[in-house]
């Protein structure tokens, strides 16, 4: 058909399409139809793999949370578009055991994945690392013997080895930027170091080192800083203590006269608040910074973790 014999409108619509068509790039020169300067796809499991790969990988990388904010990660399901994500993506980031349905996706996509367990120095239930019997014999909901505890980025200085890790990671899929990663890597490492620094002092001198939470996500905050941590639930917040345990822990706290007890912005707080009341003890909200939220104290990981010293200065009376 002739464009004269086109109206108008229909002649414009006909001649931009072609245009864009013949701007259009082909499709076979990449599989993903991404640049090369579009940079690396990362996806991780959670917000603290997350929050490193974004600092380490900088202008570099893209980055997509599996876990969106406000939901609780241990019992995360993926959608069929963040399994494709998982596919896609040039580096997968995961804590193996935590969230099985990620550990599955890279399994089946093939994807790179960096495996945060073979790098950080992970608390295992039973071995020397693991020292506050009280919680291990008088609770119900005390983890196997052998079971790992995944809330490693509670202490920063473990987060510094999983940095240069990350770095370490990129710099091989990505060569040009290599020292980028580096850079970015040592700069956070820096941070996160100061961040340390600054918990141990704000922390030496408290005159309650019991530290009593909603679920037990705090022991290697509790190890890192010298104080006992003592957690109402189990490693993840669904596993609820009997009545018994519930009893139990109530006269432990009655006894070691505990004046916080910590709970969480998504965990339901009625268990904790009871058991303070019981005891006559305050409650206060520490944060175990698996995810942000505009519920949370702050913007990013080294916010939070500040604002957390802050509650935790206060409940434990510290000088």
């Amino acid at each position: 058909m002739s464009l004269d014999r086109l109206s108008p409108v229909r002649r414009t619509l006909l001649v931009v399409a072609t245009a864009t068509l013949a701007l259009a790039p082909s499709a076979c020169g990449s599989d993903s139809g991404a640049g090369p300067d579009d940079g690396l796809l990362v996806v991780a499991g959670f917000y603290p793999l997350a929050h490193v790969a974004t600092e380490v990988g900088g202008e570099h990388v893209t980055v997509v949370n599996l876990t969106n904010p406000g939901t609780e990660p241990h019992d995360l399901e993926l959608s069929p578009r963040s399994v494709g994500s998982v596919a896609d993506a040039d580096l997968a980031l995961h804590l193996s055991g935590f969230q099985p349905a990620v550990d599955d996706a890279i399994a089946h996509s093939g994807t790179p994945a960096l495996d945060a367990a073979d790098h950080v120095d992970l608390i295992t239930y039973g071995s020397t690392d693991h020292d506050h019997d009280h919680d291990d014999t008088d609770h119900d909901h005390a983890p196997e013997e052998g079971s790992t505890d995944p809330h490693f980025w509670l202490d920063p200085t473990r987060l510094v080895v999983l940095a240069h890790q990350v770095a370490a990671d990129l710099a091989a899929l990505d060569p040009d930027n290599a020292a980028d990663y580096r850079a970015n890597a040592e700069r956070l490492a820096a941070e996160l170091e100061d961040l340390d620094e600054d918990l141990a002092a704000g922390l030496a001198e408290c005159e309650d080192r019991t530290l009593v939470t909603s679920h037990d996500a705090f022991r290697y905050f509790a190890a890192r800083y010298d104080l006992e941590a003592v957690s109402i639930a189990g490693l993840s917040p669904s596993h609820e203590p009997s009545p018994g345990a519930l009893a139990d822990l109530s006269d432990f706290l009655a006894e070691a006269e505990v004046g916080t007890v910590y709970f969480e912005t998504l965990v339901d707080p009625a268990i904790a608040t009871t058991l303070a009341d019981e005891v006559g003890a305050e409650t206060a909200v520490l944060d175990p910074v698996e995810g942000v939220t505009d519920a949370s104290a702050g913007d990013d990981y080294s916010e939070i973790m500040r604002a957390n010293l802050e509650t935790v200065r206060t409940g434990q009376r510290c000088a």
